[in-house]
């Protein structure tokens, strides 16, 4: 089990041309750790609003009567950006990843955040 700053650090050494990452408390939208590459990306401002984005699709799921579901992820795709958000511990955090769209393999940035959201604890 790692640690927010340690999960921070291991998508940075996996994905070293990220834009920016950040673990997140998906209920208060608090950054619990992050870094940024990208002077235009603030990953604690990122990380409010990424956090009223998770819960309003938590609420949802509920409003849908999807009780047997959970977010595994959300993608959102800009012009020249990918934003993701990998829910981890239940879904009471997620790491939140900006990456270039040209620049990066999709699925090779859902793979590591897939893989540190395991660890997270």
């Amino acid at each position: 089990m790692a640690e927010a700053g340690e999960v921070v650090q291991n998508v940075l050494a996996e994905l070293p041309d990220l834009l920016a990452v950040a673990v997140v408390d998906a209920r208060t939208g608090t950054s619990l750790a992050a870094h940024s590459n990208d002077a235009s990306i603030a990953p604690a401002t990122a990380a409010a609003f990424n956090a009223e984005v998770v819960r309003q699709k938590q609420k949802a799921l509920t409003a849908l009567n999807l009780i047997d579901e959970q977010i595994e992820d959300i993608l959102i795709s800009l012009s020249s950006q990918l934003h993701l958000m990998k829910l981890a511990d239940g879904g009471r955090k997620f790491i939140y990843l900006a990456v270039s769209a040209q620049a990066t393999n999709l699925a090779t940035a859902r793979e590591v955040l897939r893989t540190q959201a395991g660890q997270l604890r």
